[in-house]
């Protein structure tokens, strides 16, 4: 039996393992549409592992959701970022199934969380129902798909969870179907020289290795030569048949000379631990180029759950006069893989390209506090904010101050405090922290006013500053003008926007009354549905007003007619 075959019935063998501890046929899909994937299970996001799948919806809004079980409604969140608004319903089994990113609710359920939303005079709502409150059965419409919160295009995110651990698992092991024939692919392939005086290809910095396909479908490396502990890492990517989506790969397997040394996979996770996400990836690398390159050796800080086997850390001990043979093999749920051979010749040689390390004054100690003066700021770094020790980089200034930069993941939040003693009161009522782009515009960020000081707290490195917003929020009419009549329409709608710091809350009256008023920030609009049905005047008296971040504010008034 060769490699290859023996390789694939492994990936076959844990497929249904896995699949055996989870309940098959118990759950209908939730939409009545084949399912074609946008994103997978484990995907690798910013700071975050994807906690389900992303269901294409024919880029339409506004498809049927079905109850993919019996179950109860024990969570409805409604955001103007993140999940948007989002279903939570625990079934009797100990799962529970989550709906993101909803247009809106059915109706019964649209009814309940809009009293909720009238009562608090808030569209962000947030509600726990108790069980058997609002039932649902299986296959039941309860939502409609939509674009809220923090989705770049219409689609269903979907997850499974344990009630009980609420740890996500992956969707596609409860027997859910997407076609999927097709191989992971494989991009790149990096080493790296891991310990002191190890070296690849004659450098001990990373380097990128060559391959090429083989008349199996198998791949091949050009041949390593390499001395001491090297480790290596990978960019890849999976994609199902309907799709061209590069989404996720599920699991990774490392072999050396016949013996597995890493194998991980995206089975399950815990929300806990997701964001050692950034211990996984070459993060480095991503800072400077937006790629991922996951790491099959684990950093000391790296405490995730995802690994089934790990040798010597997924690193590898390449002596003088010794061969090796590492397989990777990239599997996906159908059985699918893809495997890469790279060969190793234990040789020692002059280093031609030494690794170029860039040394500051301030060298961080991650496992203590660090106190930094910046004239302007003083930054604080609680212990373990970071992962590893680092030489950082600072620059002080009178207003502006310059924190390393974004190639150094923080773990936890750190404080950036500003003196800004030398401004008026008046002044400071318009002023914030914001952080600078690459265009240099200054990006609002949380800033809490106490005293002569402004205080921040983020886990983003980069160049901080005091900046002024003066200007208010614009509003103006989308579909409708005044003195109208809107005998026909369904809904009325406002574009409202802030150039600097931001929109912080907004409010809508309607003959005196407060109104909800649904807030699409990717859009700029703000909605009244006309089927709330709170007024029955003829003349139409509407009052809108949009507060920023330092308090600049705008009132919108206009009159239009409806019968």
């Amino acid at each position: 039996m060769n490699r290859i075959l023996f390789g694939l019935l492994l990936c076959y063998s844990a497929l249904v393992i896995a699949q055996d501890k989870y309940p098959q046929g118990t759950f209908r899909s939730p939409l009545d549409i084949p399912l074609i994937l946008a994103g997978t299970f484990g995907e690798l996001r910013s700071n975050h592992f994807h906690s389900g799948i992303d269901i294409k919806t024919q880029q339409r809004q506004g498809l049927p959701i079905y109850a993919i079980g019996d179950g109860s409604v024990t969570r409805i969140k409604i955001s103007l970022w993140g999940y948007g608004k989002a279903m939570y319903v625990a079934h009797p089994n100990g799962y529970t199934s989550v709906y993101a990113h909803l247009k809106k609710f059915s109706p019964g359920i649209e009814e309940y969380i809009k009293k909720v939303q009238y009562k608090k005079q808030s569209y962000e709502v947030e509600v726990f129902p108790e069980y058997g409150e609002v039932q649902v059965e299986k296959g039941e419409v309860i939502a409609y798909t939509g674009n809220t919160g923090g989705s770049s295009g219409p689609h269903l995110h979907f997850e499974i969870r344990n009630s009980v651990t609420e740890k996500p698992t992956n969707p596609l092991l409860y027997g859910l179907e997407v076609r999927d024939a097709t191989n992971p692919v494989l991009s790149q392939i990096f080493a790296y020289p891991l310990s002191k005086g190890a070296n690849v290809n004659q450098n001990n910095k990373k380097v990128q290795i060559n391959f090429s396909k083989q008349k199996d479908g198998s791949f091949l490396a050009d041949k390593v030569t390499a001395l001491g502990t090297i480790g290596f890492g990978f960019i890849g990517f999976d994609r199902q048949d309907l799709a061209a989506n590069k989404n996720g790969v599920y699991s990774v397997q490392q072999v050396v000379n016949g013996q597995v040394h890493t194998d991980f996979d995206f089975e399950s996770f815990s929300f806990g631990e997701t964001r050692y996400i950034n211990t996984i990836i070459d993060y480095d690398h991503y800072g400077k180029s937006r790629q991922r390159i996951q790491r099959l050796f684990k950093d000391p800080s790296n405490k995730l759950s995802i690994y089934n086997v790990l040798k010597n850390d997924g690193k590898i001990t390449v002596k003088e006069g010794l061969s090796y043979n590492v397989e990777l093999i990239l599997k996906d749920l159908e059985g699918n893989a893809t495997k890469i051979v790279i060969p190793i010749e234990g040789k020692k040689e002059e280093v031609k390209i030494e690794k170029e390390e860039t040394k500051t004054e301030n060298f961080l100690v991650a496992k203590k506090p660090n106190n930094y003066d910046l004239g302007a700021a003083k930054v604080y770094f609680p212990s373990n904010t970071f992962y590893n020790d680092f030489y950082i980089d600072l620059e002080k200034g009178a207003d502006t101050v310059k924190i390393h930069n974004n190639r150094i993941p923080a773990h936890r939040n750190f404080t950036i405090t500003f003196d800004v003693s030398k401004y008026k009161k008046g002044e400071l009522k318009k002023m914030f922290i914001g952080r600078l782009d690459k265009k240099r515009k200054a990006n609002f960020v949380a800033t809490y006013k106490r005293g002569n000081t402004f205080t921040t707290r983020t886990r983003n490195l980069g160049t901080y500053t005091l900046a002024k917003d003066t200007i208010a929020p614009k509003i103006r009419p989308k579909n409708f003008k005044e003195k109208q009549w809107l005998n026909n329409y369904s809904y009325l709608s406002l574009m409202i926007s802030d150039d600097l710091s931001g929109i912080d809350t907004y409010s809508a009256k309607l003959n005196g009354e407060w109104i909800l008023m649904e807030y699409e920030p990717k859009k700029k609009t703000i909605t009244y549905n006309f089927d709330d049905k709170i007024l029955d005047e003829r003349k139409c008296q509407l009052e809108v007003q949009v507060i920023d971040n330092v308090g600049n504010s705008t009132t919108f008034t206009s009159t239009f007619y409806r019968k």
